[in-house]
């Protein structure tokens, strides 16, 4: 005798995910939240969780992330004229009188330099002060800070490859959220999956940094050539993940080494002949 399911059993369908999108910093960043186990389409009120109407409720969550990410990259950008970031290249604004985001951001990069012993820094080679490396991961921290904020709690913030978790993809549930992290020789293939969600189980960030899909846009202290093309790092934190991934690309095996050695992470890193390094995290992923 087949088994009936719950939805079914309940009149209700599984949960549906429901996601907007916009560009900014340079890349392509979407909010996904289930739209939550609504009644059959028979007797559909068309409200979401809570009694609210999901497409209102992601839109209005939408719209926090988005101002989050402008009005930083109105700050930091080197890209806009009228930045502070770009008043500060330009010598026609000291750290002293930047604004207070501007201090705090560099006093962290600046922390992550010394714990990083210089692999990740928060100047160009041509001594720009450039807060890129950390910013990204900085306003997915603060857009995820409200959305939390907001009274969601089962949502997947994804902002170029870089994604921050919360909950589960079915309201209530102990799913977790499925990522896919690309081949850096086939943009067109995935490389490896993990799971990713909050809790003991898994962990809420996965970042990536290399050459393969924006060129080479990270400096190293060494003139020479990468150890590898393509890092990527799991953590408890999206800051974490996406300052290491920075910090192992740029300083290569050694920098690895100490990454797995002093942080509780893990690491899949491609080296340029397509061979890949993982730690036991993603080795247990990929089988």
């Amino acid at each position: 005798m087949p088994r009936t399911s719950d939805a079914a059993a309940s009149n209700e369908q599984p949960a549906r995910l429901k996601a907007r999108t916009f560009s900014c910093m340079g890349t392509v960043i979407s909010l996904t939240i289930p739209a939550g186990k609504v009644p059959a389409p028979a007797s559909s009120n068309g409200l979401g969780p809570g009694g609210h109407p999901a497409d209102d409720e992601l839109a209005a969550a939408a719209a926090v992330v988005e101002r989050t990410f402008r009005d930083l990259d109105q700050t930091f950008s080197l890209y806009r004229q009228d930045s502070e970031a770009s008043a500060l290249a330009r010598g026609e604004l000291t750290l002293r009188e930047a604004s207070a985001v501007t201090r705090a951001l560099f006093a962290e990069a600046l922390e992550w330099r010394l714990r990083t012993e210089g692999a990740f820094t928060p100047e160009r080679a041509d001594g720009v002060l450039d807060l890129s490396g950390i910013v990204k991961g900085h306003a997915i921290r603060e857009a995820g800070t409200s959305l939390r904020a907001l009274g969601l709690s089962d949502w997947c913030l994804n902002a170029g490859g870089d994604v921050l978790v919360s909950g589960s993809p079915g309201p209530g549930g102990g799913d977790p959220w499925h990522a896919g992290i690309v081949d850096p020789a086939d943009r067109g293939s995935l490389l490896a999956g993990c799971d990713l969600g909050q809790g003991r189980r898994w962990r809420a960030a996965l970042a990536t940094s290399g050459s393969a899909e924006r060129g080479d846009h990270i400096w190293s202290a060494s003139a020479a050539a990468p150890d590898f093309v393509q890092v990527s790092v799991l953590a408890d934190d999206i800051v974490t993940a996406d300052v290491l991934a920075t910090a192992i690309y740029a300083g290569g095996v050694p920098m690895l080494n100490r990454a797995t050695d002093g942080w509780d992470v893990e690491v899949l890193a491609v080296r340029a002949g397509g061979r890949l390094l993982a730690t036991p995290g993603f080795r247990a992923e990929a089988a």
